[in-house]
């Protein structure tokens, strides 16, 4: 059995990826800002340290990150099954192994968590090294990923 889509449909499959990314970039900057609130949060001291707690930026933060792990792996994997679908084959290149890297650097750094939550230092600087890293290429991705949109807009 074969499912043989509309070329109509394979088309705009190719946008969902795209949209789906530039939307988790801006809610991974804001996961950023809110691991930086929850610094601030360890690190401050009486009164500022009461109002800071109220923030819950501890609890938005892990809802945040789980959010995104889920969307950038599923997101993922979709982008390479649409490329897949439309094109017979995945492209080779830096857009394809900076996406892998960037979802295994997510699931390595939401893997730090146990050891977070019992106050490990070590994984909670590398914790946020990952993410920094992986803020980097998403960004880098972006640009690439724009530029991969244009080509496939041209070529329609």
């Amino acid at each position: 059995m074969s499912l043989e889509l509309s070329t109509s449909v394979k088309y705009w499959l190719n946008f969902i990826h795209p949209v789906l990314m530039w939307a988790l970039l801006a809610l991974s900057i804001y996961a950023a800002y809110l691991g930086l609130q929850v610094q601030r949060t360890r690190n401050a001291q009486g009164e500022e340290k009461k109002q800071l707690i109220k923030g819950r930026y501890n609890v938005k933060h892990y809802q945040m990150g789980s959010i995104l792990l889920a969307l950038m792996v599923a997101g993922a994997i979709a982008a390479m099954a649409v490329t897949y679908i439309n094109n017979g084959k995945l492209f080779f290149g830096s857009h394809l192994l900076a996406g892998l890297g960037m979802t295994s650097l997510i699931a390595f750094s939401a893997a730090l968590s146990p050891y977070m939550q019992k106050g490990a230092n070590w994984a909670r600087a590398t914790h946020i090294l990952l993410n920094f890293t992986l803020l980097a290429l998403f960004a880098w991705q972006a640009v690439t990923g724009v530029q991969i949109v244009q080509k496939i807009l041209t070529q329609a």
